[in-house]
């Protein structure tokens, strides 16, 4: 047996009393939380680590992300740090220059954000055919639900001047010609064709996706749109025992039967620390490309963004899930997605069934309409909140629907007074999953540009540490196991170097994880705490 007998700190326990002395665990589990005279009569024999008057509380939860997109962020090129097109296509030259790529082979880079490009636009196929005309070049939006293809990637899909939008998408074009710029469904299968790395490379690529969620303090993490292209990569990962975090996987629910019969066991519980949490299903897309489905239009425009499904796909969906007993995740940035996702919930109720036993969520929620949040309330639908959004494109929506639209967005202070269980996440490889950035923002909502964008809205330190703790394991159906320091809970820890709770709000990014533990065992430690 493993005792481990943590003193000298703060507990912050996220239950009540919030604020203890001393934790001891056992063989991966908390066996007592409390003064240290009282924890200690049971530590015989444990291993004491003093906290050096830092802070232990549960290892975040993270609500939503998509974790194999983490790992193959790590197999593709970065325009982040570009400020310019310029920038833009030197980096791309670079990156192909770096790493040899031959003419001809696919080029993948990430990152683009007009947002911070000097240009304030997206750019075209002519800043993609300036780093190269011989390679076929994919550039993704942030956000991954656009993109921008130079001339030979857009012949090579086959994308011309008479090729039509797809349902669910758009082709942008001028006189006649795309520009190279897509939206969702026109651009998402563009990505299918880029050709898959080696099994090498991608069990390497998953293991520093993991790192990286588990230096944000992250225990538990989420596949947020599992395909079939991933079952023999999941079979790999538990085959080898790849996984040190838990994984929680969401087929989309056009497919995901087949996958939940691949993996049976899975559909139990965790096996080899992955297990299935329901079914996921995209209903519009993004708010600073537009293309998230509103019930207003856009400032300035008669555009309202466009649905990704039609209303009886949603509601097969949903029934399918609600019917089957397995939770259901909706992708609504807007607040007509978030309508036809509440339309569809109330149907099934009308016809008999209990959709708040399955824990509807709803994904990102940006523009959910405060007047939506009774309907929510009366579903059980936890809405999830992209509230980084505040901070990284809050300026974007003033620009897109107005300063007193987009001062509502992630209205979890709104939420809260309902009686709503909300959670937060960053809907990584969006951005990454640093928690404590969310938790600033939340607390602060203030914008890139130095906005505070609708401080009605903002919530109390507390509050946003139990929307990526406790709330956020609620959403798992896991509150019995994770989310906060109670005797027979997993010992799933992070250690801050101060206690968040008596942090100035300002100061709340600048926290620092330590350690984070995973089952009683570290997984993490920052690398000036390694003796």
């Amino acid at each position: 047996m493993e005792k481990k007998l943590y003193f000298g700190g703060t507990v912050l326990t996220m239950e009540e009393p919030l604020f203890c002395e001393a934790l001891l665990t056992e063989d991966g589990r908390i066996l007592a939380v409390g003064t240290e005279e009282e924890v200690r009569r049971q530590a015989a024999g444990a291993e004491e680590i003093c906290l050096d008057g830092h802070t232990l509380m549960p290892a975040f939860i993270d609500a939503h992300s998509h974790f194999s997109a983490c790992a193959n962020a790590f197999l593709q090129g970065s325009v982040e740090q570009a400020r310019s097109f310029d920038e833009i296509a030197e980096a791309i030259r670079t990156y192909i220059r770096e790493n040899r790529i031959p003419a001809g082979k696919w080029v993948s880079v990430r990152d683009f954000d007009p947002e911070v490009l000097r240009e304030g636009r997206v750019p075209d196929k002519t800043v993609l055919d300036q780093a190269s005309s011989e390679h076929p070049i994919v550039l993704q939006h942030k956000s991954g639900h656009v993109g921008v293809l130079n001339s030979l990637a857009l012949k090579m899909a086959g994308i011309g001047g008479d090729t039509p939008d797809p349902e669910g998408g758009r082709i942008w074009k001028q006189d006649g010609e795309p520009t190279g710029y897509l939206e969702e469904n026109a651009f998402i299968p563009v990505l299918h064709r880029l050709p898959p790395p080696s099994g090498e490379e991608l069990m390497a690529a998953y293991e520093r996706a993991q790192d990286m969620y588990a230096s944000y303090g992250i225990a538990t993490i989420q596949e947020g749109f599992m395909s079939e292209e991933m079952i023999p990569v999941y079979r790999e990962l538990c085959r080898t025992h790849g996984l040190k975090l838990d994984v929680v996987g969401y087929p989309g629910a056009d497919t995901g039967e087949r996958i939940y019969q691949a993996f049976p066991e899975a559909a139990k519980g965790y096996r080899d620390r992955f297990r299935l949490g329901g079914f996921k299903m995209f209903l519009d897309g993004s708010p600073q490309s537009r293309t998230a489905w509103m019930r207003t239009p856009y400032k300035d425009s008669e555009d309202f963004g466009y649905p990704v499904l039609t209303d009886e796909q949603v509601y097969r969906s949903t029934a399918m899930a609600v019917k089957s007993g397995r939770q259901i995740l909706a992708h609504c940035n807007g607040d007509r997605a978030a309508k036809q996702y509440l339309d569809a919930l109330a149907r099934l109720e009308r016809e008999g069934e209990d959709p708040a036993a399955v824990r509807p969520v709803m994904i990102h929620a940006q523009l959910l309409g405060i007047d939506q949040i009774p309907e929510l309330k009366r579903l059980g639908v936890i809405p999830s909140f992209f509230v980084a959004h505040v901070y990284h494109w809050g300026d974007a929506h003033i620009r897109n629907f107005g300063a007193e639209r987009a001062s509502a967005i992630s209205p979890a202070a709104s939420a809260g007074r309902a009686g709503l269980s909300y959670t937060f996440h960053q809907d990584a490889p969006v951005i990454r999953p640093d928690m404590l950035e969310t938790v600033w923002c939340a607390v602060n909502r203030r914008t890139r540009g130095g906005t505070v964008l609708g401080p009605e809205e903002g919530v109390t330190e507390e509050e946003a540490l139990r929307a990526v703790t406790i709330r956020a394991a609620g959403q798992y159906f896991e509150e019995k196991e994770k989310g906060s320091l109670a005797p027979g809970k997993r010992a799933d820890l992070v250690i801050l170097d101060r206690n968040p709770l008596k942090t100035e709000p300002e100061s709340l990014r600048d926290l620092q994880v330590l350690e984070t533990i995973k089952d009683g065992k570290t997984i993490y430690r920052r690398k000036e705490q390694m003796v």
